[in-house]
C-alpha cells in the first residue's frame, strides 16, 4: 500500500493544505503560467503575492515567481477562507477515549469543510479546540441536522470505524418532528429509489428498484404534530427528509422538502427538525458493544411556540 505522502506545509485553522499535482504534458513555461490557468478564480496578482510571499512550496521548498514548470510535480498551498458568518451554537462532548470522539452537533453547522463553511464546521472546530490535527469523521450529518457524530481520534484506526458506516453496520435511529396524520398506518418501512444528481441540489425519487429503505414509527402526538423515530436501513442522500415527504409529512424547518426556500446564511430559526438519537455498533477493534445517545431534543416538541414565532433555539447546555 502506497503511503500518502506528507505535506511540506503545516496545518492552518486545522486544516491541512491543497496539493495541485503538475500535469505531465503542458505547454506551461513557468509553474506561475500554469497555476494562472488552473485556479481560475484566484486573481492572477493574489497568486502572485503567495508566490512572493513563499506561500507556494514544493517539497524542496519555497518556489519562485519564475520557477520553472516541472511536470509531473506537485505544489502545496493554502487557500485563502471565505468569510463566515458564526454559527453560534456549541458542540458537545458525548465520548472520548484514546480512540474516538462522539459529539453532539448543533444545527446549521456543516460536518465538514466544504463551499462557503470551512472554518464553522464541526472538524476544524474540533481540531482546533480540541488540539486534535489529525481527527477525522467516520461519517457525517447534512448542515441542518443536529446530533451525533463519530469521529476518529486515532489515524491507526480510521479506516476499522469508517467501514462499519460504510459496510452498514451502525444501527442508527433519527428523532423527526413532523405533522400528524391519523389516516397514516404507522408504524411502516418505506422502500423508494433514491438519487442524487451532481449540481442538483436535492435528491428525488425515481422508479426503479429500491436503493433506500427506512423504518418510521409514530412516538407521540399532539396539537397536530407527531414525534417520529426513523431508523435508516441505507444512507442516500436526504433520505429521511424525502421519506418523510412521500408520506405527506415533511419534516418541520425543511428548506429542501416539499418546496425548495432560500434561506440567509446566517438565519438561525427555524432549523430542520432532524435529530441523530443513537448510534450503536460492535466495537471493530475492542469487539465490545457501543451504544451512544444524543443529549439534545428538539425545538418544535419542546418549545412549539418559540418555534412556531421563528425564536432561535436555546444555547445547548450539558446536563
Amino acid at each position: 500500500m502506497r503511503r500518502r505522502q506528507k505535506p511540506p506545509l503545516p496545518k492552518r485553522h486545522g486544516l491541512d493544505p491543497a496539493r495541485l499535482r503538475l500535469p505531465e504534458e503542458g505547454s506551461w513555461t513557468t509553474i506561475r503560467d500554469h497555476l494562472v490557468e488552473r485556479l481560475p478564480r484566484v486573481a492572477p496578482a493574489r497568486i502572485d503575492e503567495l508566490l512572493a510571499q513563499g506561500g507556494i512550496v514544493d517539497m524542496t521548498g519555497p518556489i519562485a515567481p519564475d520557477a520553472p514548470y516541472v511536470p509531473g510535480g506537485a505544489v502545496w498551498f493554502h487557500r485563502d477562507l471565505p468569510q463566515e458568518t458564526e454559527v453560534p451554537f456549541p458542540i458537545t462532548i458525548v465520548h472520548r477515549d484514546e480512540d474516538l470522539l462522539v459529539i453532539d452537533k448543533p444545527h446549521f453547522l456543516s460536518t465538514i469543510p466544504r463551499g462557503r463553511h470551512i472554518l464553522q464546521t464541526a472538524l476544524v472546530r474540533l481540531r482546533r479546540e480540541l488540539e486534535l490535527p489529525d481527527l477525522v469523521p467516520a461519517h457525517r450529518l447534512d448542515r441542518g441536522t443536529a446530533g451525533l457524530v463519530l469521529f476518529v481520534i486515532n489515524p491507526a484506526r480510521r479506516g476499522a470505524y469508517q467501514k462499519l458506516f460504510g459496510q452498514r453496520r451502525v444501527r442508527k435511529e433519527y428523532e423527526a418532528i413532523a405533522p400528524h396524520r391519523p389516516d397514516l398506518s404507522l408504524p411502516t418501512t418505506v422502500h423508494s429509489r433514491i438519487i442524487k444528481e451532481r449540481n442538483i441540489i436535492r435528491a428525488f425519487e425515481v422508479p426503479g428498484e429500491p436503493n433506500a429503505e427506512t423504518f418510521v414509527e409514530l412516538l407521540d402526538h399532539r396539537d397536530g404534530l407527531g414525534r417520529y423515530r426513523l431508523s435508516p436501513h441505507t444512507g442516500r442522500t436526504h433520505q429521511l427528509r424525502v421519506h418523510m415527504n412521500g408520506l405527506d409529512i415533511p419534516i418541520l424547518g425543511d428548506d429542501f422538502f416539499p418546496e425548495l426556500t432560500e434561506r440567509p446564511i446566517d438565519d438561525f430559526t427555524r432549523p430542520l427538525q432532524l435529530l441523530a438519537a443513537t448510534l450503536e455498533f460492535t466495537d471493530p477493534v475492542t469487539g465490545a458493544a457501543r451504544r451512544f445517545e444524543t443529549t439534545r431534543t428538539l425545538q418544535a416538541w419542546t418549545d412549539p411556540t418559540g418555534w412556531s414565532a421563528g425564536l432561535p433555539p436555546e444555547p445547548h447546555r450539558d446536563n
